[in-house]
């Protein structure tokens, strides 16, 4: 699956090099075109690489939350995080009328990382857990977060300016306006390296304290890194629901629950599957563009949905592919347990 799904990424990933209003090829590149090479090098690459980065970065945060709250389904979407980061950049509209992308960015990860922290402390104050309760919760709190921003921002107008922030899309990103994004390459590296702490404490408190993991430090590290990974994702391309709920699961159903095991898959298809919904966006109705939002939103919706029907049926169990078969032949066979 991880040589598939690689494959499929490099090969969707040039073709996004050439999609757009402007018409490019690899001749016209290659023989030296400057209109040609300033569009690529100024518009169609940084967008590339901040699609790879927003697939990745939001399908990891999403797993790390998943496993650290024991639910799947909660993200940073039905976790406020998404909320919270806009909620900080508003802040920074506010109060620094004239900050840089970097110093809103401080505001939307403080405003995040608290958002995020708030929640998990409030739902593990609740004694029944139901699998649909928690994500449910996350999302009434993230409403109220957004009750709160939509309100000071019409008090103090600035609707209009908050709005870049609302709803997803990549049209302005250009060469020295997405750079931020950066910053989840190592925060996923990092996810990387502690996978085996996040899966102990999925476990439980008990379980991580008899096998000498400290729970708590290991818990805020890991909401820590996914909210700074959806803060620097909203701060430059703004809100992009679903990706950190959907793909994660869709992974888990495959490949089971162990964070170091499907961590590389996960990012991959979140790379992916991000990267398809924009190129959607920008041919359905060329020469405009739909925002990325709006793809992901109803093709995660519906996912959602049957990923909801699916687990509330089957609990657990995980989609293997029997041994020996491969290709379109491939029959599903359900196996319970965390895979």
């Amino acid at each position: 699956m991880t040589v598939v799904l690689a494959l499929v990424l490099l090969v969707l990933s040039v073709c996004s090099l050439f999609v757009g209003v402007i018409d490019m090829d690899i001749r016209s590149l290659l023989s030296g075109d400057l209109e040609q090479l300033e569009i690529f090098l100024i518009s169609r690459v940084p967008r590339l690489l901040a699609i790879l980065c927003t697939g990745v970065g939001m399908s990891v945060a999403g797993l790390i939350m998943q496993q650290l709250c024991m639910n799947k389904f909660v993200s940073p979407t039905t976790g406020a995080t998404i909320s919270s980061a806009q909620f900080g950049i508003l802040l920074a509209l506010l109060f620094w009328p004239g900050s840089t992308l970097w110093g809103r960015a401080v505001f939307a990860f403080g405003a995040a990382v608290m958002g995020t922290w708030i929640f998990v402390w409030f739902i593990q104050r609740i004694q029944f857990k139901d699998v649909v309760m928690v994500p449910l919760v996350g999302i009434m709190f993230g409403n109220v977060i957004g009750g709160i921003t939509n309100y000071l921002a019409y008090k103090y107008e600035m609707t209009q300016a908050l709005s870049s922030w609302l709803v997803g899309h990549f049209s302005m990103v250009l060469r020295g306006r997405y750079e931020l994004v950066y910053l989840v390459v190592p925060l996923v590296i990092l996810a990387f390296v502690f996978a085996n702490h996040f899966n102990i404490v999925g476990m439980g408190k008990d379980f991580s304290k008899n096998l000498g993991v400290h729970y708590n430090l290991v818990l805020f590290m890991g909401l820590t890194i996914a909210a700074v990974i959806t803060a620097s994702v909203v701060v430059v391309v703004g809100s992009i629901s679903y990706i950190g709920l959907i793909v994660p699961n869709v992974i888990a159903m495959f490949k089971g629950d162990k964070i170091r095991g499907t961590l590389v898959d996960t990012a991959l298809f979140g790379a992916v599957f991000v990267l398809v919904c924009d190129m959607i966006g920008r041919t359905v109705i060329a020469p405009y563009e739909l925002p990325i939002e709006l793809i992901v939103g109803i093709l995660g919706s519906i996912l959602f949905i049957a990923l909801l029907f699916y687990r509330l049926s089957n609990g657990r169990k995980a989609v293997r592919l029997k041994a020996g078969s491969t290709g379109c032949g491939a029959v599903p066979d359900l196996e319970g347990g965390k895979g």
